[in-house]
């Protein structure tokens, strides 16, 4: 795969079924995972640190979200559709150049 990850929102907290359907295709990162060390806020403008388990992007969710942003970030949380099976990582845009914004 090509290009830089960026992070251009957040989820709502997912429903119980959702995230085990999540879970099920997700493999964890090696070390070196592009973001391994990049600091994540809990929500905008917070000072809560999150600490995620970075995973390696080969699955596509279908989100919904409405369509305030701020420098290309939605404003607000995003929620979760549904895994796009049909697609895979190498359907998704990459942003060359742009760094993984942080909250």
């Amino acid at each position: 795969m090509s290009g830089r990850l960026r992070l251009v929102g957040k989820t709502a907290p997912l429903k119980s079924a959702a995230a085990a359907e999540v879970a099920d295709q997700l493999t964890a990162a090696d070390t070196d995972h592009p973001w391994t060390g990049v600091r994540f806020s809990a929500r905008w403008g917070s000072r809560d640190v999150l600490h995620p388990v970075l995973v390696e992007p080969r699955c596509v969710a279908e989100i919904s979200g409405d369509t305030a942003q701020d420098a290309g970030v939605w404003r607000h949380p995003v929620r979760y559709v549904r895994l796009r099976q049909d697609m895979t990582a190498a359907h998704v845009p990459t942003f060359e150049g742009i760094q993984p914004h942080t909250g």
